[in-house]
C-alpha cells in the first residue's frame, strides 16, 4: 500500500505539473491575440516562451529575403547590456544552422557545438539551448531561441514539444498580424490618395510656395512609406536630366532645384511598365553629395492616362529595413492618383486663365476702341490750335502736349499687346518667374527682392522661356546653398529687344568657382542661344550673375531692322532663312 500510495502521489504531481504547463501554454496562446501589431506580437511570443519554459534569455530572429536575420528581438537583455554587446547577430553559428536546416534543436552546452561561432565581448554566459522554427503557411518566418534553463538543467523533450506548440500558435498569430498590418497600410495609402486629391482639387488648396502642392505630396508619401526622404523629380525639356521640384524629410530644402541624371535600367522599367522599382544603393542614384545617406530607394512613376508628371523617389536608411510588398504595390496607385490630381489641377488653372484672358481681351478692345481713339482725337484737336497760335512758347507747349499724348498712345498699345497676345495654354512668364523665385528661396529666413521691368510677358519663345527659368532656378540655388547671404536681388528686364537676368547676393563670394555649381550650365545656355553670361564675385561685395539674350520683338525696330534680326537668328539657330523681306 505504501508503494501504491507513493506512486499515486508521484503521478498526481506529474499530472498537476502537466496541467500547469498546459495552462501556461494556453495563457501564452491567449496572450498572442491581445494586439495585432506585428512588432508587439513578436515581443510577446518571446516573453511567453521564456515564462513557459523557464528560460533566462529568449530571442526571435526573423529571416530576411537574403536568408539572413533581418530582425532580432530579445528578452532578458536590458538596453545597457545590449549596447555593450554591440550589433545584433545576423545568422552565424548555431543561429545560422537553424536557418539552413529548420528543425528543432536541443543542446546541453551551446558552446560545445561544432557550428558554434562564439560570443562577443560582454555577452552573458549561455549554456543550455533550445531552438524551434516558426512557420507561417508552411514557410519558415523565423526561429525561436531559448537559452540558459533556470536551475541549471537542460531543456527536456517536453520543453521541446511545448516550444513547438507555441511556435505553431505564434505562426497563426503572426500571419493574422501581417494580414492586419497589410490591410491597415493599404487603407492608409488609399486615404492618402483621397487626401492629396482633395487638397489639390477641393476648397483646401495647396499653400503658396509649395511648388503647386509637390512638397505636400512628397510629405504625405514620406509619412505613409515610413521613409527618411521623399523627392519629386520632373524631367527637363529635351534632356535626360531630372530636376527636383518637391522634397520632404531630411535636408529637404537642400534638394530642391538640384539636377539628377537618373540613367538606370530600373528607371526605364518604371517608365515603361508603371510599376515601382527598388534600387538597393541610394548613393549610386543620388550621388555622394550633401544630404545623401546610405539606404534603399523606391522609385514610383507619376503617370495617369498618358500624362507623365515625373518620378516620386522614396529613401530608407539601412536601419529602417527594406520597403514592403504593400509599399511596392500601393506606391504606383498613389502615383497614378497624384498624376491625375496634377492633371486636373492644371486643367482647372487653364480654365481660370481662359477666363482671365477673355477679360483681358475685352479690356484690350475697350482700350483700343475707346481710350486710344479719344486720345488720338484730342491730339488732333490740340494740333489744330497751332493755326491760332503765333507765339513760340504756345507752339512749344502744343508740341510738348502732343508728344506726351503720342507717348501715352504708344504705352497703351504696348499694354494692349501684352493683354491680348496671350496663349491660353501657357502661364505668363512673369508668373512663372515669381513662382521660380518663391520655390528657390522658400528655405530662406528672408524674402528676396524681385524686380520685373519691361514687357516680360511678351516673351513666349519655347526656347527662350525655359532657359530664363532654368537660369533663375540655378542661380538662386547657388546663392541659397553656398553664399551665406542675407540679401538676394533678382532682376528680369526686357529693354530695346534685349532680355537680361541679374542675380545678386551680398554673401561670401569666391575667387575660383567650385565644380558642379551650375555656372557652366548657365554659360552653356547663353552660348547656345547666342547670348552673354558674366560672373563677378569677391569676398567683400558678394556675387553677381548677369545672363542676357536678344529678344526678337519687331515692335522695337523698323521693318528692315526686324528682317535683319530674324535672318541672323535663323542662321545662328540653323533654321531656314527667308528669301525676301515680305516672307520674313
Amino acid at each position: 500500500m505504501d508503494e501504491v500510495h507513493t506512486d499515486f502521489v508521484d503521478r498526481s504531481g506529474e499530472l498537476v505539473s502537466a496541467q500547469q504547463r498546459m495552462q501556461g501554454l494556453l495563457n501564452a496562446v491567449v496572450a498572442l491575440a491581445e494586439d495585432l501589431s506585428l512588432e508587439a506580437l513578436l515581443q510577446r511570443v518571446v516573453s511567453s516562451a521564456c515564462r513557459l519554459l523557464q528560460a533566462e534569455y529568449g530571442a526571435l530572429g526573423v529571416i530576411g529575403s537574403d536568408r539572413a536575420l533581418s530582425l532580432f528581438i530579445t528578452v532578458g537583455i536590458d538596453t545597457d547590456l545590449a549596447h555593450n554587446i554591440g550589433p545584433l547577430p545576423t545568422g552565424h553559428g548555431v543561429l545560422g544552422l537553424l536557418i539552413r536546416d529548420p528543425k528543432p534543436l536541443r543542446l546541453h552546452d551551446l558552446r560545445q557545438h561544432p557550428a558554434a561561432y562564439g560570443f562577443p565581448k560582454n555577452h552573458p554566459p549561455m549554456k543550455s539551448f533550445l531552438g524551434v522554427p516558426v512557420r507561417v503557411r508552411d514557410v519558415v518566418f523565423g526561429n525561436l531561441y531559448l537559452t540558459q534553463k533556470k536551475g541549471g538543467g537542460d531543456f527536456t523533450a517536453e520543453d521541446e514539444e511545448l516550444a513547438e506548440a507555441l511556435a505553431a500558435a505564434a505562426g497563426v498569430a503572426i500571419e493574422n498580424a501581417r494580414l492586419y498590418d497589410d490591410a491597415r497600410r493599404r487603407t492608409a495609402w488609399l486615404q492618402a490618395c483621397m487626401d492629396v486629391t482633395g487638397k489639390m482639387m477641393g476648397d483646401e488648396q495647396a499653400p503658396e510656395g509649395q511648388n503647386g502642392g509637390l512638397d505636400m505630396i512628397a510629405a504625405r508619401a514620406l509619412r505613409e512609406s515610413s521613409s527618411s526622404l521623399a523627392l519629386i523629380l520632373v524631367p527637363e525639356d529635351n534632356s535626360s536630366l531630372f530636376r527636383i521640384e518637391g522634397a520632404a524629410g531630411k535636408s529637404a530644402s537642400e534638394w530642391v532645384g538640384r539636377l539628377l541624371s537618373f540613367d538606370f535600367v530600373e528607371i526605364e522599367a518604371v517608365l515603361a511598365s508603371g510599376k515601382a522599382a527598388l534600387i538597393e544603393d541610394a548613393s549610386s542614384a543620388l550621388g555622394d553629395g550633401e544630404g545623401v545617406v546610405e539606404g534603399r530607394l523606391l522609385v514610383i512613376d507619376l503617370s495617369a492616362r498618358g500624362t507623365h508628371h515625373g518620378l516620386l523617389v522614396l529613401q530608407r536608411d539601412w536601419a529602417s529595413g527594406t520597403f514592403s510588398t504593400t509599399d511596392m504595390e500601393m506606391g504606383p496607385v498613389f502615383g497614378s492618383h497624384v498624376a491625375l490630381a496634377l492633371e486636373l489641377a492644371r486643367a482647372h488653372r487653364m480654365r481660370e486663365q481662359i477666363a482671365v484672358f477673355s477679360d483681358r481681351d475685352r479690356i484690350a478692345r475697350d482700350l483700343h476702341d475707346l481710350v486710344i481713339q479719344r486720345l488720338f482725337a484730342a491730339g488732333l484737336s490740340i494740333q489744330s490750335l497751332r493755326r491760332y497760335m503765333t507765339g513760340d512758347s504756345a507752339a512749344s507747349t502744343i508740341r510738348t502736349v502732343t508728344g506726351e499724348l503720342d507717348e501715352t498712345i504708344r504705352e497703351l498699345r504696348n499694354t494692349i499687346y501684352s493683354l491680348s497676345d496671350s496663349e491660353t495654354e501657357k502661364e505668363l512668364l512673369s508668373s512663372r518667374v515669381l513662382q521660380a523665385v518663391r520655390t528657390g528661396t522658400q528655405s530662406l529666413p528672408f524674402v528676396p527682392l524681385l524686380t520685373l521691368t519691361g514687357p516680360i510677358d511678351a516673351i513666349r519663345d519655347e526656347e527662350t522661356v525655359p532657359n530664363i527659368l532654368a537660369v533663375i532656378t540655378e542661380g538662386l540655388s547657388n546663392a541659397v546653398r553656398h553664399s551665406g547671404a542675407d540679401t538676394i536681388r533678382v532682376s528680369v528686364s526686357v529693354e530695346d529687344g534685349f532680355v537680361r537676368v541679374v542675380i545678386q547676393d551680398n554673401g561670401t563670394g569666391f575667387t575660383v568657382p567650385s565644380p558642379g555649381n551650375g555656372l557652366s550650365n548657365m554659360e552653356h545656355r547663353a552660348r547656345t542661344l547666342g547670348g552673354t553670361f558674366e560672373v563677378s564675385s569677391s569676398h567683400e561685395t558678394g556675387t553677381a550673375l548677369t545672363w542676357g539674350l536678344r529678344f526678337f520683338d519687331c515692335r522695337y525696330w523698323s521693318g528692315d531692322e526686324c528682317c535683319a534680326m530674324w535672318t541672323a537668328a535663323c542662321v545662328r539657330r540653323s533654321k531656314p532663312s527667308f528669301a525676301s523681306r515680305d516672307e520674313t
